[in-house]
């Protein structure tokens, strides 16, 4: 039997494993829901909740449940929202000068300093101070699976949205997926079948009535009968 098997190995390395699971449980942070496989899902779900857990008890001043966040996820910096279209036109001097301080030490709460209009804001600093607020009164289960009907290019795999609890954002195309290519290519050709036999009914000529089909071959017996 399986004994203490508790993850899925993902085709990667101990390695490439950890650091998808940091990836992606910093985009969920930021986005608050983020869209990948069914397996990733069902391992990032226990890993997010995990680090929810321990920002609850940093916001409450645990100094040791702060450490572990950094040494799980790591940090990086976050552009806020509402600024990412001038970020995007920055240069990197600026770009950088946003990111970091002078020390070199990463910008934290993403407020405006000095000549600056915004900074960036630390994925821990969201966690511990946005993220982990919201689940006081609530003992786990702050993530759901969505299950999506459409599946990946390629290789076919089932898609699925990992999503906060609270976060109601819809994920999109959940019960009617978009067509492929090539199920429009097959509609296309029915509509111009479709288009195709109705312009050609439309001028053909109706068939003669039966009445007068009887009448010619009775004509022949009549004249037969006069010889």
């Amino acid at each position: 039997m399986r004994h203490r098997i508790a993850h899925r190995k993902l085709n990667r390395t101990s390695a490439h494993r950890r650091a998808l699971l940091r990836n992606m449980a910093q985009s969920l942070f930021e986005h608050g829901q983020v869209r990948t496989t069914v397996p990733k899902a069902k391992d990032l779900r226990p890993f997010a909740e995990r680090l929810i857990t321990l920002a609850k008890k940093a916001k409450a001043g645990s100094i040791t449940a702060r450490r572990q966040i950094h040494k799980l996820m790591s940090d990086r910096s976050l552009v806020p929202s509402e600024h990412q279209e001038a970020y995007d036109m920055m240069n990197d001097h600026k770009r950088a000068q946003t990111l970091r301080a002078s020390s070199g030490r990463r910008h934290r709460t993403g407020e405006a300093k000095g000549k600056l209009a915004f900074t960036g804001e630390s994925v821990t600093h969201r966690l511990i101070n946005t993220v982990a607020p919201k689940y006081q009164d609530r003992d786990g289960g702050y993530t759901r699976v969505i299950r999506l009907a459409d599946r990946r290019i390629g290789d076919h795999a089932q898609l699925a949205i990992l999503q906060l609890v609270g976060d109601e954002v819809g994920p999109g195309s959940l019960t009617k997926p978009s067509k492929t290519a090539r199920q429009k290519r097959t509609d296309a050709r029915y509509a111009a079948a479709i288009t195709a036999s109705r312009g050609s009914g439309g001028k053909t000529k109706s068939a003669p009535p039966a009445e007068a089909d009887s009448a010619e071959v009775a004509q022949p017996d009549e004249a037969s009968e006069k010889e």
